[in-house]
């Protein structure tokens, strides 16, 4: 397994865009990507071509109403208990 396929962030950006309902064009355009070119570089972050910077993915966390750790946590059980912390807070998830 190469380093960038064992990467969280790909496989949870993908999973909580697909959770969202978002194209992965929408979501580029609604993060302030240009719309010409948000489905590439979407489809980059979740195929872990490029990295987002952390602030970037702070946005794409507010736009996907998900915690920022949910998208850099490694284990699977995890990372659900995060997102589901998210969604289950009073005022929604903590950006």
């Amino acid at each position: 397994m190469s380093a960038k396929s064992s990467l969280p962030l790909p496989k949870r950006l993908k999973a909580a865009r697909l959770a969202a309902k978002m194209t992965q064009e929408s979501l580029g355009i609604a993060a302030g990507l240009d719309e010409h070119v948000a489905s590439a570089r979407m489809s980059q972050y979740e195929n872990a071509v490029h990295t987002p910077d952390y602030n970037f993915v702070r946005q794409l966390a507010k736009i996907l109403k998900m915690p920022t750790a949910y998208f850099y946590c490694e284990e699977d059980g995890l990372a659900a208990m995060i997102a589901s912390y998210g969604k289950h807070r009073p005022n929604g998830p903590s950006m």
